[in-house]
């Protein structure tokens, strides 16, 4: 019996919903570069979150972004407008980059623990590379601070 406990203490501990602070929208800043990636990235780390993605979505505006972990692929299908992605490492070092995907794609880079979807266009106007760093602060933070 003492067996069943623990496996269902895992599988309560495996689907419980993160933190309220995790579903604030974050800041993204590619420190190598200095630049701001998002204003307003929304974490998708839940099953529910990471299964919908930017589905239901006409549009992303400028500054907005979803942050999907873990996760190593996605795909466009049923999208309605092209997304730059960009693949994160364990320490978010980039790993890889695609800039304007349209829909009905796949993408994957195998040594990602997490991706960014991002508006099209976000890559080139930040100068974002493979092997850069990007850091996620708390939007609100840095409103407060301003």
């Amino acid at each position: 019996m003492k067996s069943l406990d623990s496996i269902a203490k895992a599988v309560r501990h495996w689907f419980r919903p993160p933190p309220p602070a995790a579903r604030e929208p974050l800041r993204v800043v590619n420190v190598t570069r200095g630049t701001v990636l998002a204003t307003q990235l929304e974490p998708a780390h839940t099953a529910a979150t990471r299964k919908k993605g930017l589905l239901g979505r006409d549009c992303f505006l400028p500054g907005e972004g979803l942050w999907i972990a873990p996760c190593e692929s996605v795909h466009t299908f049923f999208m309605h407008f092209p997304i730059d992605l960009v693949y994160l490492d364990q320490k978010k070092r980039i790993r890889k980059v695609r800039s304007s995907v349209g829909p009905w794609r796949m993408s994957a880079c195998f040594s990602a623990k997490s991706v960014l979807e991002l508006p099209a266009g976000t890559i080139s106007a930040t100068r974002t590379e493979c092997g850069d760093t990007v850091e996620m602060r708390p939007a609100a933070a840095d409103r407060e601070n301003a």
